[in-house]
């Protein structure tokens, strides 16, 4: 059984940044398919970003370039760097972990992701302002 729990979330203004952060524990992370989701009223929960085992990270779209999912192994703990935050980022953001593969992990045009993952976080709310 794997937990994971969030933190870091709040308010913030348009071009400012936060950085989430998700304790994970029962397993060592580093195992595991990683990654962050969130999801807005009315719309299906949609990654953000993802980690395989070996490290290699995926990333959606609209999030490139600004934002960077990390894995600390000694901490088991996974973060998320969001930087020139806009307000279409505003969202309830969740980690998630789960055995997948390192194929099954990149998310690339993959619909219904999230039901990939067995193991969620409360959530944390990030509201960005402009």
């Amino acid at each position: 059984q794997v937990q994971v729990v969030e933190s870091g979330g709040g308010p913030v203004q348009a071009g400012g940044s936060l950085r989430l952060s998700c304790a994970a524990f029962g397993y060592n992370i580093n195992n595991l398919c990683v990654g962050w989701f969130r999801q807005t009223p009315g719309k299906e929960r949609e990654a953000v970003a993802t980690m395989d085992g070996r490290g290699s990270t995926h990333y959606d779209d609209s999030v490139k370039g600004r934002f960077t999912i990390s894995r600390d192994d000694a901490k088991n703990s996974l973060s998320l760097q969001m930087n020139s935050l806009n307000t279409e980022d505003t969202a309830m953001y969740y980690c998630a972990a789960d055995w997948l593969t390192p194929l099954s992990c990149d998310f690339s045009g993959s619909a219904s992701f999230s039901t990939k993952f067995s193991y969620w976080g409360q959530g944390t709310r990030v509201t960005v302002s402009s």
